[in-house]
């Protein structure tokens, strides 16, 4: 029986997959994705799905990818992603299907206790603040017991917390086989793990951390496999452009200055003045920042010329070379206490590293890549490339000349135990690519263009489930100020409040900007502050994961309703199912910030090949989005609600009907009138009721 064959045997209605799934009910779209899969596996070459949300596809990924016996790599967007497909849905598929797979979770370095700097830590503890401390206690009485290491295990322990950098390691600081602890540690565990493992979850940033690693000629982290999944594709090429690009912060000076004074003053204190040294850095580091002068958080600062522009350049170019003078002194302390202890050896590695990168971003910025300066308490100086095409042709896929499908070079190492053994016992290897929105044409060149996709890929697109007519429906309100106007924010939140006490909370709200977001929040919080009708949540004033917990729980017991006012990340991977969010608000169409060194350098390319940067990659950025952010309001069958786009371009403006029709099919309702009985009718359910049949 063909792959295939069992395959849709598994997507019966009386299949294996009917005891895995709660209330599972056959789909055409979920069966026709996975037999997509199927195919490709077996034949190899490279598949495109997008599959609308609802469609069930990690199962119609993953059965495919079990019962082939291959060696399987399947990544994901975020860690959270991870766990949940390591944690629940993985056990419960290898149960239902009843075979034997062994499968592996791995993360990158800051997600696992390093036990060496956990020691170090506590040795320094004059370094932490009382509360730190008290944290720290409690990390150290947990990795007595703990097998993995994988600080999300660890309840309590905020990711926003200052001690985690203290305890864990990173590839600069790691001490690898020099290490006390080296057998002991975790990362190499989980590495060993995925090296014997079947199939190994892993996520985006660690995959092109390990393929940037490579090309430094270090050792390889992933394992050869035949089989390589993507889910939440769509993150893909942004993800990779971070880590193929270079970098250096303001931040990882900082730490290379708080490491040797911590290191130094432990191990070689006397010989060498350390606090000085320390101290000659961290004040180079500063005086770089303060070179850049005023700008808004989060700012990006073109860099085209010898300066950023913006950036004092007598102070700039002054303060590269005061940090080069630091570094050079850091490392001369080290050359002399090099022998004493292996923390020396590396930190002098670190030092040297620093430095040669430093002396890069001196230079003209290379041909290909764009260049900028982000801006926050610290900077950091990026070049990147612009999109990750070329990687994904001549190094991942290593497509040839004419398109068609070779067999690619393979994305890990060679795994200990299996010597000889071949990745593709001689068939092309296969590549997965899935997302819920993954572009806006039938072809889907939104994500295959910059993956370097276009003409060498098959593509399906399989639609949601949902009854997105019975289910949902769209408002856009026409009296609201234009986008550009200051009252627009203000106004906004005087609709989200007033629907949001209609519906008793149940409300998320998107923004674009992060001045939108503290406008919006602020608003809201000073009209139900005082009450406490509504709880409002914003966010940054809480863990991303705590917010979410609270948003879920929603009103009743004595808890009031809640409103979440977010940006950035919660625009997609936040999964509310059930009446715990009915109303979703963007504040605004998500087109890309025009002014962002990157943005503006791909739209630049487009230009000089003669194609329109608006219509080309303006549009489809802001339809892409647009769904994520849509996709917040329905997660099941029985979900209902009413998404609210507060941007009356998407009606006036001729590009508003291509991104409307990006959107789900929604019932569209034309005025405030039909926008409150709908949010009246969320909340008193009726068979009868005509806006909620």
């Amino acid at each position: 029986m063909s792959l295939a064959e069992r395959v849709r045997a598994v997507f019966a209605a009386d299949g294996l997959l009917s005891h895995a799934a709660d209330h599972f009910t056959p789909r055409e779209a979920q069966t026709d994705m996975a037999l997509a899969v199927a195919q490709t596996v077996e034949a190899g070459g490279v598949l495109v799905v997008e599959a609308g949300t609802g469609v069930g596809k990690t199962f119609s990924y993953l059965v495919p990818a079990l019962l082939s016996g291959e060696r399987v790599l399947v990544s994901t967007a975020t860690k959270t992603l991870q766990d949940q497909l390591f944690g629940r849905d993985l056990p419960r598929l290898v149960q239902a299907l009843g075979i034997s797979v062994r499968t592996a979770l791995l993360k990158g370095r800051s997600s696992y206790l390093c036990l060496h700097r956990m020691q170090t830590a506590r040795q320094n503890d004059a370094a932490i603040d009382r509360a730190a401390g008290r944290a720290l206690g409690k990390i150290e009485q947990w990795a007595q017991a703990t097998r993995t290491g994988d600080l999300a295990e660890l309840p309590g322990l905020d990711e926003r917390s200052p001690l985690i950098p203290l305890v864990t390691s990173t590839r600069e600081n790691c001490l690898g086989a020099q290490c006390p602890q080296f057998r002991a540690c975790h990362v190499n565990l989980a590495r060993r793990d995925a090296l014997a493992a079947d199939l190994v979850v892993v996520n985006h940033h660690l995959f092109f951390a390990d393929l940037a690693v490579r090309e430094s000629g270090m050792a390889e982290l992933l394992p050869t496999v035949r089989v390589a999944i993507f889910d939440e594709a769509h993150q893909l090429n942004e993800t990779g452009v971070q880590f193929l690009g270079r970098q250096l912060g303001t931040g990882q000076l900082l730490d290379f200055a708080r490491d040797i004074l911590a290191t130094g003053m432990q191990a070689a204190r006397g010989l060498v003045d350390w606090p000085t040294a320390a101290n000659g850095l961290e004040r180079a580091a500063q005086d770089l920042r303060m070179a850049v002068g005023r700008q808004a958080p989060g700012a990006r600062m073109r860099w085209s010329d010898a300066v950023p522009d913006g950036a004092d350049p007598s102070a700039w170019e002054v303060g590269l070379a005061t940090i080069q003078q630091a570094l050079d002194v850091a490392l001369a302390g080290l050359d002399m206490v090099s022998e004493l202890a292996p923390d020396f050896g590396r930190l002098h590695e670190r030092g040297t590293a620093l430095s040669a990168r430093l002396q890069m971003f001196a230079q003209p910025s290379r041909i290909g890549q764009v260049r900028w300066v982000d801006v926050g308490a610290q900077l950091r100086l990026v070049e990147s490339p612009l999109d990750i095409a070329d990687t994904m042709r001549t190094r991942l896929l290593a497509l040839p000349a004419d398109g068609t499908a070779a067999d690619p070079a393979p994305p890990g190492a060679e795994p200990e135990g299996r010597e000889g053994e071949g990745a593709d016992g001689g068939r092309p290897r296969a590549w997965i690519f899935t997302s819920a929105t993954l572009g806006d044409d039938p072809a889907l060149r939104w994500f295959t263009e910059p993956c370097g996709l276009d003409g060498s890929a098959q593509v399906l697109r399989v639609g949601s489930p949902f009854d997105y007519e019975r289910q949902a429906a769209l408002y856009v309100p026409d009296w609201l100020p234009r986008p550009a106007d200051p009252g627009h924010a203000v106004a906004l939140a005087r609709l989200c409040g007033d629907a949001a006490a209609r519906l008793g909370g149940r409300t998320l709200v998107l923004t674009t900007t992060l001045r939108a977001l503290r406008t919006i929040g602020e608003a809201l919080s000073q009209r139900f502050g005082a009450s406490r009708e509504l709880e409002i949540l914003v966010q940054g004033e809480w863990p991303k994961r705590r917010l979410m917990e609270r948003f879920r729980e929603g009103g009743g017991d004595g808890r009031p309703g809640c409103v979440l006012v977010a940006s950035a990340s919660f625009w997609e991977g936040v999964d509310v199912p059930g009446d715990a969010l009915q109303l979703v608000v963007l504040d605004k169409l998500p087109f890309p910030p025009p002014n962002d060194p990157l943005v503006e350098a791909r739209a630049q390319r487009l230009e000089q090949e003669g194609r329109s940067p608006f219509k080309d990659y303006f549009v489809p950025e802001a339809a892409v989005a647009l769904q994520q952010g849509a996709g917040r309001l329905i997660r099941r069958e029985t979900d209902r609600g009413v998404l609210v786009v507060g941007d009356t371009r998407l009606t006036t403006m001729s590009y508003g009907k291509r991104l409307l029709r990006a959107l789900p099919p929604m019932r569209r309702l034309s005025s405030d009138a039909e926008f409150h009985e709908a949010l009246d009718a969320l909340t008193t359910p009726s068979t009868t009721d005509p806006y909620w049949p």
